[in-house]
């Protein structure tokens, strides 16, 4: 279907405010996410965390999200787009408001569950909403507010642990306080919004007031026209969809794609990159100082090019962001492995007297001269001479103080890797996720899919501290890189163009093949 460019343009605004506001939700995304990185000493010293405690208290979201991913799609098959998201901003208010409250434990844990649901509702019924109320030709560019959201959210956060850390010994209420601020906002705005047109016709039936809503987004013709697709995309299904659906032969090529577009955006390790960019940049020898700072370099990249993903991807299309982004990923990867390959790992007296533990520099006295080819060589040499433990803390913060490195290369690759990421898998994922599904199976579609993507994402950042410590960096990259070549050859072969099309013919190409 294709609605006039004039019709576009009267319309464009109201379209565009709508998305802005239901895209708030990734902003709040982001924010939880990045903001309990300035929060760890205060809450670590008052709740008297072990490290144990502290690893859940951080990691105790996904779990959320996980329930979010499950939940989310099909209460909003049966509830509506706009009430699930009205539900998900209470959650971040209330867990926001609770967690900064929270005087035991426990009650910090809930709060920060219940943040996590709120997480895993928005960043798969946002992209959803969006999708459905979007005109074609600006669905693309509308999805993608939420990615663009969730990445100024994550730098917000950022900023705004750095203006409340001097508050005292409970700033750390204060940096988790403060979400419920726009989450309150969030809740409020999205009374404005009207529900979506498709889930009035398919669940309701009722086509007035979605006719309504679809005049005032692109006018009478327009309105008449969607309406049509979307009547004529319901004679062709079944009355109700449900898990089983998703894996019948008729959807094999949906789930294709959609599982491995998940799979792929989260293996590649772009979550490692954002959550150990300081220890990254630490292994290739940098400071304390300068590793976060370079991390802040690569937060920039990220919102930087996804506002270029924004403009390309209904101009250039889905799939040629997609291919052009795995291409430099995997190049990218690649600089970083050889990098780490070509470093050096230097014993002498310099480097020695860089060690602050002195049983390590006592260990390694008799070491002074030696020069390894590869952090596996190193360890295998001074191993022996250290106990379990001492060789562990080794490992994790004095490994830095010999790598003889080319540094710049290493920032260079990162920021190429983040870049192409933020043009491609980034945004292009959540865009074809609320494209490829029939209406009647969308709701349980998106939650096992965003599911199996945070299952993943988590996986990822478990496994990265165990893999630079253990097979060492080159190896590491090395495998993200081979993980990106095989992402190339996945879009080339199964990933269709979307562009430009409603959201009946991309179900039906993608049901005919």
């Amino acid at each position: 279907m294709e609605e006039p460019d004039s019709v576009l343009k009267m319309n464009k605004s109201y379209t565009i405010l709508i998305s802005l506001i239901v895209a708030l939700g990734g902003f709040l995304l982001g924010f939880d996410s990045a903001v309990i990185s300035g929060a760890v000493k205060g809450i670590t010293i008052y709740f008297e965390m072990t490290e144990w405690m502290l690893g859940f208290s951080v990691g105790c979201v996904v779990f959320g999200a996980m329930a979010g991913n499950l939940l989310a799609g099909p209460m909003s098959d049966k509830f509506g787009r706009k009430n699930i998201l009205i539900i998900v901003a209470a959650l971040f208010t209330i867990s926001a408001t609770w967690s900064a409250l929270a005087t035991g434990y426990i009650e910090f844990i809930t709060a920060r569950i219940i943040g996590g649901i709120g997480i895993g509702g928005a960043i798969l019924i946002a992209p959803i909403y969006i999708g459905e109320i979007a005109p074609p030709k600006l669905r693309g560019s509308l999805v993608s507010f939420n990615q663009l959201n969730i990445v100024i959210g994550i730098s917000v956060a950022y900023f705004s642990n750095y203006f409340l850390v001097n508050l005292g010994e409970d700033s750390w209420r204060w940096m988790l306080g403060v979400e419920a601020i726009p989450a309150a906002i969030y809740f409020l705005a999205l009374f404005t919004v009207p529900k979506s047109p498709r889930w009035l016709i398919r669940k309701l039936n009722n086509v007035k007031l979605a006719r309504k809503i679809l005049v005032k987004i692109g006018g009478e013709e327009y309105a008449e026209l969607t309406i049509a697709e979307i009547q004529r995309g319901m004679s062709a299904e079944e009355e109700t969809g449900k898990l089983s659906d998703l894996f019948k032969y008729r959807n094999r090529t949906i789930m294709i794609i959609a599982i491995g577009i998940a799979f792929f955006q989260q293996i590649t390790g772009i979550n490692a990159v954002f959550y150990y960019a300081p220890t990254i940049f630490e292994q290739a020898g940098g400071s304390t100082d300068s590793s976060f700072l370079q991390a802040i370099v690569v937060g920039l990249t990220n919102l930087v090019f996804t506002l270029v993903a924004i403009w390309l991807i209904d101009r250039l299309g889905r799939k040629p962001l997609l291919l052009i982004g795995t291409t430099f990923m995997t190049i990218a990867l690649m600089m970083a492995a050889y990098a780490f390959n070509n470093a050096t790992y230097d014993l002498n007296e310099q480097t020695l007297a860089k060690i602050s533990n002195n049983e390590i520099r006592t260990a390694l006295s008799d070491f002074d001269g030696k020069s390894y080819q590869s952090q596996a060589d190193l360890f295998e040499e001074i191993e022996p001479v250290m106990d379990q433990a001492l060789f562990l803390k080794f490992k994790r913060n004095e490994i830095t103080n010999f790598i003889q490195i080319n540094a710049t290369l290493v920032l260079i690759a990162i920021l190429l890797y983040v870049a192409a990421f933020a043009i491609s898998l980034g945004p292009v994922m959540w865009t074809l996720i609320s494209e490829i599904f029939p209406s009647r199976i969308k709701g349980i579609a998106i939650s096992v899919v965003g599911f199996f993507n945070s299952l993943v994402s988590f996986s990822v950042t478990q496994v990265f501290p165990w893999e630079l410590s253990n097979l060492g960096p080159t190896a590491t990259f090395g495998i993200y890189a081979l993980l990106s070549f095989c992402a190339i050859f996945f879009v080339y072969k199964f990933v269709i163009e979307t562009k430009e099309k409603t959201l009946e013919e991309v179900q039906e190409i993608l049901i005919r093949k």
